[in-house]
């Protein structure tokens, strides 16, 4: 059975019977979970396993924003805390093989967490490059300055995640590092030009134009598109996201519930749709809004969908781990250098 081109969040740490058949007619994508659906790891695995269910497909993509630092799904106390991207780069500064050393055990370490879990993909890495001045909604997350350095770290992270059997999600294309705004209160404007844009921003993405997945950044970039955010726009998706960075996989859009995007929620979906996103992303359980994104949203069909069937076929079996070993390494790592602030 095929499913519909959005994914959902629900609303708390088990399925209300209204939630049940919701996914049971609209049949979404996957899922993506937050703090409100947690409480303890049996909890969990049982939501995962009963949302998997009830979806009625034997790969359904669970989803989770575990990057380590500020965004963190999963902590204490059932939850190691874990660093924030910035440490990678500051350890990647005394010496590089050092900082991917770090990027790759912390993420294969999260990896672990959430394969016991039953989650199968993580919204991470980061390849935004951020700037003086930029807002701090980025800030630590980011793992430097220099695009080549934050390409190089992400490459680490995805290799971290792969070998724990976790598909990543590179975030946010094609760069949220220069906006000044927080896209989920407003919409963020990038008035830089295109030559320095390709230089900078874009420059981080595009060695990691092969990872399977890729969410949108819900920026204005005015010398591309002084009217529509990343999200919406066709001219940045098909010329900058398919063109310039040459990402061919899954695109799915960032929450189309943040206050960033405008006009109504269905207004909104059809307007990802139209620019030439793959997947809708609905992040906040709000019911009403996830029957209004399932409202106006497709069938998974056509290139879209032969992109989500290639994504979750590069998923790989978890290798072999002494998850112990690699706490006191990353550990070590940790230790030779201060965690940066946002």
């Amino acid at each position: 059975m095929e499913s519909r081109a959005f994914i959902t969040g629900i609303s708390a740490t088990e399925l209300n019977a209204a939630e049940r058949a919701f996914i049971e007619s609209e049949r979404p994508w996957g899922f993506i979970l937050f703090k409100r659906n947690i409480e303890t790891p049996k909890q969990l695995a049982l939501l995962v396993e009963e949302l998997k269910k009830c979806a009625g497909r034997p790969e359904v993509p669970i989803l989770i924003d575990q990057e380590g630092g500020r965004v963190q799904r999963l902590g204490p106390p059932h939850w190691p805390v874990y660093p924030p991207g910035a440490l990678f780069g500051s350890l990647y500064d005394l010496e590089p093989a050092l900082g991917l050393a770090a990027a790759r055990v912390s993420a294969r370490l999260i990896a672990a967490d959430l394969s016991e879990l039953g989650i199968n993909v993580d919204c991470l890495p980061l390849a935004d490059v951020p700037v003086a001045g930029a807002d701090a909604v980025i800030g630590n997350r980011a793992y430097g300055t220099e695009p080549g350095k934050v390409a190089a770290i992400a490459r680490a992270v995805t290799e971290g995640l792969g070998q724990g059997g976790i598909l990543p999600v590179l975030k946010h294309i094609p760069g949220h590092g220069r906006a000044t705004a927080d896209s989920h209160l407003r919409l963020p404007e990038v008035n830089t030009s295109r030559n320095d844009l390709e230089r900078t921003d874009f420059a981080a993405f595009q060695p990691l134009a092969d990872l399977p997945m890729a969410m949108t950044a819900h920026v204005v970039f005015s010398a591309l598109d002084p009217v529509h955010p990343a999200t919406t726009s066709a001219t940045i998706v098909e010329q900058v996201i398919r063109g310039v960075i040459g990402f061919q996989g899954l695109l799915m859009s960032d929450d189309v519930s943040m206050n960033a995007l405008s006009g109504s929620i269905a207004e909104r979906t059809r307007a990802i749709f139209s620019a030439g996103c793959d997947i809708v992303l609905h992040c906040n359980g709000n019911f009403e809004e996830m029957r209004d994104v399932a409202a106006v949203t497709p069938e998974l069909s056509g290139k879209a969908l032969e992109r989500a069937r290639l994504a979750l076929a590069s998923r790989r079996a978890p290798q072999p781990f002494d998850r112990t070993a690699a706490r006191s390494e990353l550990e070590a790592l940790m230790s030779k250098a201060e965690i940066p602030g946002a």
